[in-house]
């Protein structure tokens, strides 16, 4: 696999696992009781970004090289899905 192709997929699975991450954790400002004039009600006090990017990163890795290993060692086959998903009968 060409180390552009292993970017792009780590790019992608980094993304999904950040936007999965975002929310844990998060109080609004309505329910800590501190709502700043001007500002949405449910708007984030502290959102613990650098902690969430760190764990992001870590996480995603794992995936990567479960991905990777999986792929290299060619583990699962296209007949194998086709199989599980009911599309080829044997």
């Amino acid at each position: 696999m060409a180390w552009t192709t292993c970017a792009a997929i780590y790019f992608i699975i980094w993304w999904v696992v950040l936007f999965a991450a975002l929310p844990f954790g998060v109080k609004s400002q309505d329910e800590s009781g501190e709502v700043v004039v001007g500002t949405d009600p449910g708007a984030p006090v502290m959102p613990h970004l650098r902690g969430k990017l760190i764990w992001t990163t870590l996480i995603a890795a794992v995936i990567f090289t479960l991905f990777y290993v999986v792929y290299t060692y060619r583990l699962v086959s296209l007949d194998d899905l086709a199989t599980l998903w009911g599309l080829l009968k044997y």
